[in-house]
């Protein structure tokens, strides 16, 4: 059972970050990403830091433990560690690699990375994983801490806790994966918690569960917390104090209720608006016609995956992905797709898109069946119906020039050579607010909402019909989302572009869509217009899946009722 640590002064800061200083060592000097950062973190009491990428979250995290990326270095300031009162260490002046510091890894200050699927090792347990985790820190033979592993898991709140010590991280879903990170963090009871955009890739539902098993954990453990987010309703449900970062500066810092209430600095005042912008539709959205004829109608769509044992591969389970899905998309219509991870939201996109080949059922697009064309007529059908990524670094090729990313499609289908093809991509880059000057550059070389731009331009190059978007937003901060969207919204409105939009962001939903299906476990349970679906939603999933969204106003903290989804009750 956790226990509270034996503390002499509650009031004193368990960390005091003094005036820190990181730079990176460039060819050109040292490059300063760190500016004089100074807050502290209390025992009990969760500390949201907040800002966009780059702002120096991550790195701020990272230097607490002393793991500053390489070529970074410590220049000045201190980082004061006092887990019980008695006595400060200074973390900065410790050896990275040495014993001490080690042992305060993992053992009193724990860490949830943003993504833990690069976390995870991929070929070992998740169970050995968090063993290894355990005995490196605690006296305890191997048999003790196992079993220490799988109470741990049950204390997060993963299933057949016996069974799921066994498996691999691939096995897991991305909100079983993020449990058994947190699983790993907590192992030690550790005095601190890093949790590193915990949350960021995860629908509502599971954030929502997530954010509540860590405050739960909390208040039993009574460990400080320092959540890095850039989602300030996330941030208005679980903050008790909040540090707004701007280019390596703390620009502001206080109780979350006089942030939210009156900000001071013209930078918090911006991320606050960015939210509330998203809180309404788009007010400069072409609405579809609804006697618009429908560009794609999706009738009784479904994959299954088999499984196959034994030497003659017989099937012992089928996994319905997708079961039964019919929807039709309107020209000029962005028809959003919302549901928790596993849903089968991702797989409907790739299934229109032909990555997949659904096991039954009709995709009609101009008087076809995409589900059944061959290699050939797949080909030209892609070129109307055409996909945007949730990860822009993912999805663009590190070693080509963004002449080259987006001259692809082009050249592919013949489309244009030469002269006429470098016009072309810079007609592009223009479109969506990018310099033709930075053609020659890679994809590392721009931030994230600039590489999300890229991927559209590369949408967008053979002026398709039809766009499906899968979470294009959800690794953007919020201010960088609106521009995203309101891109999207423009080219929409020129083009007479028609989207499917997945995601699992309702603010998103709200803004860009007119209408929206809502999908649990390979099935649509409700569709209709956006705001008659979020105002008065019929389906019991989607009742507790608006239940789950954070509210970023923390007055109203706590005054909504949680509803849960029961399928064997609803």
């Amino acid at each position: 059972m956790p226990q509270i640590r034996m503390v002499t002064d509650m009031n004193k800061p368990i960390i005091q970050i003094q005036d820190l200083t990181v730079g990176f060592s460039m060819r050109q000097g040292v490059l300063d990403v760190l500016h004089g950062v100074s807050f502290d973190l209390h025992r009990g009491r969760t500390t949201c830091v907040v800002g966009e990428s780059g702002s120096g979250k991550s790195v701020t995290a990272r230097t607490i433990l002393n793991m500053v990326p390489r070529p970074g270095v410590i220049n000045g300031g201190r980082i004061l560690f006092d887990p019980d009162g008695t006595g400060t260490v200074n973390l900065t002046a410790l050896d990275p690699r040495g014993r001490e510091i080690r042992d305060i890894r993992g053992g009193r200050i724990g860490m949830i990375f943003q993504e833990p699927m690069s976390s995870l090792s991929p070929v070992h347990t998740i169970g050995s994983q968090i063993v290894e985790a355990i005995r490196l820190h605690r006296d305890m033979d191997k048999k003790a801490a196992r079993q220490m592993a799988v109470d741990l898991l049950a204390q997060v709140e993963i299933p057949e806790p016996e069974k799921a010590v066994d498996k691999y991280s691939f096995e897991f879903s991305g909100g079983m994966r993020q449990r058994a990170m947190i699983a790993m963090a907590l192992s030690c009871q550790p005095d601190v918690l890093i949790a590193d955009e915990p949350t960021t890739a995860l629908d509502v539902t599971t954030q929502a569960e997530i954010l509540d098993l860590i405050k739960t954990l909390q208040r039993d453990v009574g460990m400080a917390v320092m959540f890095i987010t850039h989602d300030m309703g996330v941030v208005a449900e679980i903050a008790d104090d909040v540090v707004v970062m701007e280019k390596g500066h703390v620009v502001e810092q206080g109780d979350v209720d006089q942030v939210f209430s009156a900000p001071r600095h013209p930078y918090t005042q911006k991320l606050l608006r960015a939210v509330k912008v998203l809180e309404e539709p788009a007010p400069a959205k072409v609405r579809a016609l609804d006697d618009a004829p429908p560009v794609l109608t999706v009738e009784d769509l479904s994959l299954h995956f088999e499984k196959r044992e034994g030497f003659f591969q017989r099937v012992t389970d089928v996994t319905k992905a997708v079961d039964g899905v019919s929807f039709s998309l309107r020209k000029g219509e962005a028809l959003g797709i919302v549901g928790e991870s596993g849903s089968g939201k991702t797989t409907v996109g790739r299934c229109i898109s032909r990555v997949y080949d659904p096991t039954r059922g009709k995709i009609v697009y101009g008087g076809k069946d995409l589900a059944h064309l061959n290699a050939t007529e797949l080909r030209n059908s892609r070129q109307q119906i055409r996909m945007i990524f949730q990860d822009p670094f993912a999805s663009l090729n590190p070693r080509m020039t963004v002449k080259q990313i987006i001259s692809e499609p082009l050249i592919a289908n013949r489309i244009c050579a030469g002269s006429e093809l470098e016009d072309r991509v810079a007609v592009l880059l223009r479109e969506v607010g990018l310099d033709p000057g930075m053609m020659e550059r890679y994809p590392h070389a721009f931030s994230g909402g600039q590489r999300q731009r890229i991927v559209v331009a590369r949408a967008i190059a053979l002026e398709p019909q039809v766009v499906i978007a899968d979470e294009p937003t959800s690794a953007l901060d919020v201010s960088i989302r609106t521009q995203v969207l309101d891109l999207l919204l423009r080219l929409q409105a020129e083009m007479g572009l028609s989207f499917i939009f997945i995601s699992h962001d309702m603010a998103v939903i709200r803004y860009f869509c007119d209408r929206v299906a809502v999908m649990y476990r390979g099935r649509i349970v409700e569709i209709g217009e956006t705001e008659q679906v979020i105002g008065d939603p019929q389906h019991a999933y989607t009742k507790a899946l608006l239940s789950s969204v954070p509210l970023p106003d923390p007055a109203l903290r706590g005054t909504r009722q949680r509803h849960r989804y029961r399928p064997e009750v609803a």
